[in-house]
């Protein structure tokens, strides 16, 4: 069995050994479709009132299906990227309860329209420590680091008395994790990155397992699945729910 000093070793070995004058410079550019289904709840307090904790299911509340796209720079064992993805939901329901919602009483009984909208902003830097990418096999495995700003905005509206209120708020949010990728040439290739972060009450896991098929060396095809769980409780606005699903796309590496 290896010591943990023979494995810092063999790791540094392996990170000289792909340094990164042997890697290839190449920028992708992705974009793709992708469904998400919701599991949680959020409030809106608002007036000095505190908001009625609403399950989303209770709501009606549908799949997210909306774009997503990414732009990623790789130099040596770095790899910078920016990525945009907007979440959607919205559905319909009878109200079991009285809601407080930003101030606002939406009384049991009424037909209320909800939508909660999620833009997702995201930079971020993996470091491959293991940076094998000019054999036929490639591994690369490293640690990434990333910068996610959340814009969410709630609103309910019911026509009976009227009634339409919103709210929105924005948070930044940070994870470290973990990107790792398995692939044969630029052919066929199998990603995996997670990464967390619970700060000040507000907590952000993203995780996503991903398969790239390029049957030419510029264009190539993506498709896998992804799931986030989002913990926000700032400004009157929380949300806690968890979003996963499968997701495709085209991209294009140059």
């Amino acid at each position: 069995m290896f010591s943990m000093k023979r494995c810092l070793v063999l790791l540094a070995a392996l990170s000289l050994f792909a340094s990164p004058a042997m890697a290839d410079e190449l920028i992708s550019l992705k974009g793709g479709y992708l469904k998400l289904h919701p599991d949680g709840k959020f409030a809106v307090s608002g007036g000095g009132i505190p908001g009625t904790t609403v399950d989303m299911d209770e709501l009606g509340f549908d799949d997210s299906e909306n774009y997503l796209v990414e732009a990623a720079l790789k130099f040596g064992s770095f790899r910078l990227y920016a990525a945009y993805m907007p979440i959607n939901f919205s559905g319909d329901g009878v109200l079991s309860q009285n809601i407080e919602f930003n101030g606002e009483t939406f009384v049991a009984g009424s037909k209320v329209d909800s939508d909660v909208d999620i833009d997702l902003y995201q930079a971020g830097v993996a470091w491959y420590l293991i940076n094998v990418d000019d054999l036929p096999v490639r591994l690369q495995l490293g640690p990434e680091v990333s910068a996610v700003y959340v814009n969410v905005k709630a609103k309910m509206k019911e026509d009976l008395y009227g009634l339409s209120e919103s709210d929105s708020v924005k948070v930044p949010v940070a994870t470290v994790g973990l990107r790792g990728r398995l692939a044969m040439g630029d052919y066929l290739g199998v990603v995996g990155r997670v990464g967390y972060l619970d700060y000040k009450g507000n907590s952000f896991l993203d995780a996503d397992a991903q398969v790239e098929f390029s049957p030419l060396p510029m264009v190539g095809l993506f498709a896998g699945y992804r799931y986030l769980d989002i913990d926000i409780d700032e400004s009157g606005v929380m949300v806690d729910a968890t979003f996963d699903g499968p997701y495709a796309g085209a991209m294009f590496r140059f």
